[in-house]
């Protein structure tokens, strides 16, 4: 399958829109903590601890993502008979799954 990632956009609502630029900026936050953590030293047991807690924050971030890819994006796909968004939706789903 041919990826698309550069040539179509989404127009999110604004309260989405806010909710994952807000997730983002908390990841950014995070990882910018974890950077300070290295430079001081601290104990790899607490490094790791916030890296865990960055995943999990990725994931739902995934998660909110792929909940509106999937009621927005795919549903108008498949109406308009384009039924390779089904593909398409298998494999990303199987990359977030590794």
């Amino acid at each position: 399958m041919e990826n698309n990632c550069c040539d179509r956009t989404k127009h999110r609502e604004a309260k989405e829109y806010k909710d994952l630029l807000n997730r983002l900026s908390r990841i950014e936050g995070q990882v910018r903590g974890i950077r300070k953590m290295v430079e001081e030293e601290r104990y790899c047991v607490d490094i790791l601890t916030q890296v865990s807690a960055i995943q999990s924050a990725l994931n739902s971030f995934n998660k909110k993502l792929l909940a509106s890819h999937i009621h927005s994006c795919v549903v108008h796909d498949i109406q308009e008979g384009r039924e390779e968004a089904i593909d398409e939706l298998c494999e990303i789903i199987q990359k977030l799954m590794k």
